[in-house]
């Protein structure tokens, strides 16, 4: 499904598999990168749509992780085999994914474990920048319903798309979530003024007034 010129959306329930959070491929030319992974119980499915999109594997240079939850990054290091890509997630969520934590990653919801692997980048601090061919991806650190979560953000066809993957949370004390530092990074979320609103679960808010109405309803 496609967003804007340079995004698409290629995983996540009717596109790959019911318990995967939405994937989405970011694109200029020959350079690429994938936001999130999914469970990894459909990753043919998802090598598939990107290839339908046009985007080759090996143009995959990133695999943003934006928090360690398994229906985000189970398929992570799979794809990582058939990408070659770089796997890039904050530290304080890359530690729980190298332990194989299957209570903090939340993989013993899903009725299975987490394998650990490593993670490539860790971000440490409130920003990180990356190039995706002419693009410029910026992760902002957002802790709250997990230590390290994190958003992305990019212009494409000149509006600002925010990547703000579990906006909607939840809170749960196995997810090590704060809530205080969760409503803080909500109210950062919507500072952001985005244009385009890429989410998790709930789908894809356009206008600024949808995507700061879609994320204050979590206040």
């Amino acid at each position: 499904m496609q967003i804007t010129s340079h995004i698409y959306q290629v995983g996540g329930n009717s596109l790959s598999h019911p318990a995967d959070a939405a994937i989405y491929l970011i694109r200029d030319g020959s350079s690429a990168a994938l936001v999130d992974a999914g469970t990894g119980r459909a990753t043919n499915d998802v090598v598939q749509n990107i290839l339908n999109t046009g985007c080759e594997l090996s143009f995959i240079k990133y695999l943003f992780l934006t928090h360690c939850h398994f229906d985000h990054i189970g398929g992570a290091e799979r794809l990582r085999a058939l990408t070659g890509c770089t796997i890039v997630a904050h530290s304080l969520d890359a530690q729980f994914i190298e332990l194989g934590d299957c209570e903090v990653t939340a993989a013993s919801w899903y009725g299975t474990w987490l394998s650990p692997y490593k993670v490539d980048i860790h971000i440490e601090g409130k920003h990180a920048d990356f190039s995706v061919g002419s693009l410029q991806v910026r992760a902002h650190h957002v802790p709250g319903h997990s230590p390290g979560s994190m958003i992305l953000t990019v212009v494409s066809d000149e509006l600002l798309v925010l990547f703000g993957q579990d906006v909607h949370g939840p809170l749960n004390d196995a997810l090590r979530s704060v809530r205080a530092d969760y409503e803080r990074s909500l109210e950062y979320m919507i500072s952001l003024n985005a244009d385009i609103l890429c989410e998790g679960h709930f789908g894809i808010f356009r206008g600024k007034d949808k995507v700061r109405d879609f994320i204050e309803s979590f206040l």
